[in-house]
């Protein structure tokens, strides 16, 4: 048996169905590159046939990444499959998913077919799916509820029709670590053909165990591994990418297993992930959180200063946490600067070097001392890949405890500036109102979060809104950050009207 684990990554397709996301085509690009550079094996970049939006989305990745398998996902019938290879043609590598469901629950009460039929309809559907690509994976929905004879029975004759690769999913969570590893093994002693194959596993975090699930199933012969960067995804999410790896990684003594990831992109892609899908990396999470490296206890510090592997079991600069003596303020130049930005892993364009040095030297003259931190933020937030329709000029706000919030607000569109004013329940309901008569849209906010960024009165505020526009149901994502918090507000408001003025085209 193989030693090395194949890494399936579905933040753009299972992750992006994570409640509140909506991600453009730019973003989705993005995302794609930057999970190339992490070095996973297959980018399942969408569910084309679901709209016209996704089915362009997978078929720009399909265009664009090389040196990766690019994956689209389609049910077990031929609309679907059509439709995935049509947005996958381009690809280099091209791998068409596609799935039923299998266990008695979901044929009784969704699919309302009988055993005999759904393996009909999987065999027809990887037939099908074959005449595209040799790269065929079949799963089979909800597999850990599933009788494990019967899943041998469908998964042999899958593999039969040309599958490449079966998936055994838990797709509602609801599996034991032990009991999961037993299931896998019955489940590769019974089908016949298994060793023709590469078996993987989709694990959701339901019962918080999707990662523990995924290596218990690692260890007792998957060499596939399906998730997601931060863990996000359906309900509580899917299986976390990044702890799975360097789980693999760091207890290889016990797994003796590799993966194709460069770590130190780890990093990175969180941030990267988190700040385009407007969902917060929580302090306490594992490998990237914002605590997972930090020392608070007197004992631990203690220990750490003596010998770092007395507490800390991985190297934070292994999974991309830069360790730097240079301390950039006012007096920084281009130079210094560009080369902290390149050793956090940003690669610059001129003019993208100069947006984000003027928000620098701008930051500069309000912090006496710039984190990686707060570079990390003000890059991200200030190099778009979208065209700004919207610019922010300025605003004023008059507030108080016996004043009416009103805010005077100046946008910047192409060679014309406007600006309005509006009333609201509080200065940034205020700007939001008044950003909304200037642009004629009708928006309503869905969610609004604050992050401080690093600590201290000077620190940066990181702002996250998520609006609806004129009775659409997507949500649109927009992020703001500045010392001011109302500018942060503001930033993020027109950062999301951007977007959805980009989407409507």
């Amino acid at each position: 048996m193989s030693n090395r684990v194949y890494i399936f990554d579905t933040t753009l397709r299972d992750g992006e169905q994570s409640p509140g996301v909506s991600l453009n085509i730019n973003e989705k690009l993005q995302i794609a590159r930057q999970l190339t550079r992490l070095g996973v094996d297959i980018i399942e970049a969408g569910f084309p046939i679901t709209s016209p939006g996704d089915f362009a989305a997978v078929q720009a990745v399909a265009r664009e990444v090389r040196g990766v398998t690019v994956a689209g996902l389609a049910r077990a019938n031929f609309k679907d499959i059509d439709s995935a290879w049509e947005a996958l043609r381009d690809a280099e590598q091209a791998r068409i998913h596609t799935f039923i469901a299998t266990s008695d629950i979901h044929l009784k009460y969704k699919l309302r077919k009988d055993r005999d039929q759904v393996v009909e309809a999987a065999v027809a559907a990887v037939k099908h799916a074959k005449k595209y690509t040799s790269d065929v994976e079949f799963s089979a929905e909800d597999a850990s509820r599933s009788d494990v004879d019967y899943l041998a029975r469908v998964f042999g004759e899958v593999i039969k029709a040309g599958a490449t690769v079966i998936n055994i999913p838990d797709t509602v969570g609801y599996a034991m670590p032990e009991e999961f590893a037993l299931f896998i093994k019955q489940v590769m002693e019974r089908t016949p053909g298994i060793e023709k194959v590469i078996v993987s596993v989709h694990c959701h975090d339901d019962l918080g165990l999707a990662v523990a699930n995924s290596l218990a199933a690692v260890g007792a012969g998957a060499r596939q591994v399906e998730g997601t960067i931060n863990g996000i995804g359906e309900r509580a999410g899917n299986a976390a990418l990044e702890e799975v790896v360097m789980g693999l990684y760091t207890r290889k003594d016990r797994y003796g297993l590799t993966t194709g990831f460069n770590t130190r992109e780890i990093y990175r892609t969180s941030r990267l992930v988190s700040s385009l899908t407007g969902m917060p990396v929580q302090p306490n999470k594992a490998v990237v959180g914002k605590n997972a490296f930090a020392h608070e206890s007197g004992i631990h510090q203690d220990g750490v200063l003596k010998e770092r592997t007395t507490y800390e079991i991985m190297n934070p600069e292994m999974v991309g946490i830069a360790a730097s003596n240079l301390v950039l303020g006012k007096h920084s130049g281009r130079h210094a600067f560009r080369d902290r930005l390149a050793e956090l892993g940003y690669n610059l364009t001129d003019d993208e070097l100069n947006l984000a040095f003027a928000r620098f030297k701008s930051l500069a003259d309000k912090k006496k001392e710039i984190t990686d931190e707060d570079l990390q933020a003000i890059v991200d937030d200030e190099i778009r890949h979208i065209p700004d329709t919207y610019t922010l000029e300025y605003f004023h706000i008059s507030s108080g405890t016996t004043v009416v919030p009103t805010a005077t607000v100046g946008l910047r569109v192409g060679d014309e500036r406007k600006e309005d004013a509006a009333c609201g329940d509080g200065p940034v309901d205020a700007i939001y109102k008044a950003v909304d008569k200037i642009t004629g849209l009708s928006c309503t906010l869905v969610n609004y979060t604050i992050n401080a960024i690093t600590g201290g009165k000077d620190a940066l505020g990181d702002v996250t809104v998520k609006l609806k526009c004129n009775g659409r149901e997507k949500i649109y994502t927009g992020r703001g950050v500045s010392t001011d918090i109302l500018e942060a507000s503001a930033r993020a408001y027109v950062n999301a009207v951007n977007k959805l003025i980009y989407d409507r085209g």
